[in-house]
């Protein structure tokens, strides 16, 4: 009779509705791939809207128009250009435009977008990077999926401001959009 250590045996994997057997790729939807060409002429697009006054049409623009087909150097240019957008808008600005978009058709999905940038849990993209792409903080993840920080800027007062800016935006949008948006950004498998 052989001695079997019954605690390395792996029974997910000899249960067939276990998760451990769902293939996850069938959650996530196809997605039409994005050159970094796109991004940056969508880019160019957006800050033509921002320069000629029209601050709504470009975050709307930037937020209608997410890469998430695109590559991570894509991603991040859309970053910038999205936080470039947050951070161009006065504070008194901010709830009457979020109002405005949430009330327009579709306005929902726009909102939960901005919500995803704004989130962006699980690289820390936003909060990390304050004006200009100046890094405020940088995070690595470690095996057990919990992130150190690396460094800190402590001197720079410009990080301080660019993650200002975007936890406003996001007190202003929970108020608006409410925390659905939270839990909707959190189950939608599509990044940004």
């Amino acid at each position: 009779m052989s001695l079997v250590n019954w605690r390395t045996i792996n029974v997910d994997a000899l249960d067939p509705e276990s998760a451990a057997n769902f293939d996850l790729t069938s959650l996530t939807p196809a997605l039409a791939p994005v050159s970094l060409s796109d991004v940056q002429q969508l880019s160019t697009q957006v800050r033509q809207l921002l320069r000629g006054g029209d601050a709504e049409g470009a975050l709307r623009g930037a937020l209608e128009n997410a890469p998430y087909g695109g590559d991570e150097r894509g991603k991040e240019a859309h970053l910038a250009t999205v936080i470039e957008v947050l951070q161009s808008i006065r504070q008194s600005e901010m709830s009457p435009i979020l109002s405005r978009i949430y009330q327009s058709e579709g306005g929902s999905e726009v909102l939960d977008t901005l919500m995803k940038y704004l989130m962006d849990c699980h690289r820390y993209k936003g909060m990390s990077q304050g004006a200009h792409g100046s890094s405020g903080k940088s995070m690595s993840p470690t095996p057990t999926g919990f992130s150190q920080a690396q460094s800190r800027n402590v001197g720079s007062d410009t990080g301080g401001q660019g993650m200002s800016v975007l936890l406003s935006w996001h007190e202003k949008l929970v108020e608006t959009a409410g925390p659905g948006s939270i839990v909707r950004v959190m189950t939608d498998r599509r990044t940004v």
